[in-house]
């Protein structure tokens, strides 16, 4: 259609499937497929070309069938529509990121929120004969700057030093349920969140946070296990002791990367000292002085 269509935009189109959905993290299966699943792709073009040729160029993409291999229509959600079609790049990144540009500053990186990198980055890109949309892309995909993932490293070992390895035993002999199931499940989920910045990738809306953890090469596997073991129906005791695990595979880690060379087992003790591995001054301090 591009071709026949828009044969003298042909290598100024970008096209691919990227952004929210299961269907973009490879994790779609029969339940997601009730929304914002089919036949679909994105075409992401320059501010200038989508102005000559966005109108149109949106109004065949709607003609094409909407079925394919046996599959569709594609059902969107109401406001979903945005999802696929034409686009420009800009718009695309600006979506996720509230940025006109790939983020420079400490300060850009940590206003953003990590899922949001994780959206904008999942999924294929297909064609991109400019190679804007892959610069962008490329430039995300290269990670967070270091000092930003060292201070939410630090700041990760806290909570989970905090929730796991501190309050939920401490909630159990209270009779605290509530605060106990709490402190379980945000152990988990900052565990998982570690072990995809001990990977260097970004960790997914929370819903496939589980899911897509077991991917990963370092812990991955490992601490999905532990973490599906830990939600079973288990002693109070037992969990304590599971957690106290995860805790220890996660201080190996970081300890193998030469973050901290404190030997203890409660993760509390290496914020510091991954902190102090940050060179930017002003991030430094203002996490020394955050409560």
């Amino acid at each position: 259609m591009i071709g026949e269509r828009f044969g003298s935009f042909v290598d100024r189109i970008a096209v691919g499937l990227v952004g929210p959905g299961s269907e973009c993290l490879g994790f779609d299966d029969e339940l997601s497929r009730d929304h914002d699943w089919g036949p679909a792709f994105s075409m992401w073009l320059t501010d200038e070309d989508l102005h000559e040729i966005g109108g149109e160029l949106q109004r065949a993409y709607v003609q094409l069938p909407a079925t394919f291999l046996g599959y569709g229509p594609r059902l969107a959600s109401p406001g979903e529509e945005w999802r696929v079609g034409t686009s420009t790049t800009s718009a695309f990144f600006a979506r996720f990121t509230g940025l006109a540009h790939v983020p420079t500053a400490t300060s850009e990186w940590l206003r953003i929120p990590e899922h949001s990198l994780a959206t904008c980055t999942n999924g294929k890109v297909f064609h991109d004969p400019l190679g804007e949309f892959t610069r962008w892309r490329g430039a995300l995909l290269a990670y967070y700057p270091e000092d930003v993932r060292l201070s939410k490293i630090a700041s990760v070992c806290i909570t989970i030093a905090q929730t796991g390895q501190y309050n939920y035993t401490r909630s159990i002999r209270r009779q605290e349920a509530f605060s106990a199931q709490h402190s379980m499940i945000r152990f988990c989920s900052d565990a998982m969140l570690l072990v995809f910045l001990l990977n260097r990738r970004y960790a997914p809306f929370y819903k496939w946070l589980h899911r897509a953890v077991g991917e990963l090469p370092v812990l991955g596997r490992a601490v999905q296990a532990h973490v599906a073991v830990l939600l079973d129906d288990r002693s109070a005791d037992t969990r304590a002791a599971m957690m106290e695990e995860i805790a220890a595979l996660l201080v190996t880690e970081i300890r193998r990367q030469g973050l901290s060379d404190s030997t203890s087992d409660f993760l509390l003790d290496h914020a510091p000292l991954v902190q102090e591995r940050i060179s930017d001054p002003v991030l430094r301090s203002r996490l020394a002085a955050a409560p």
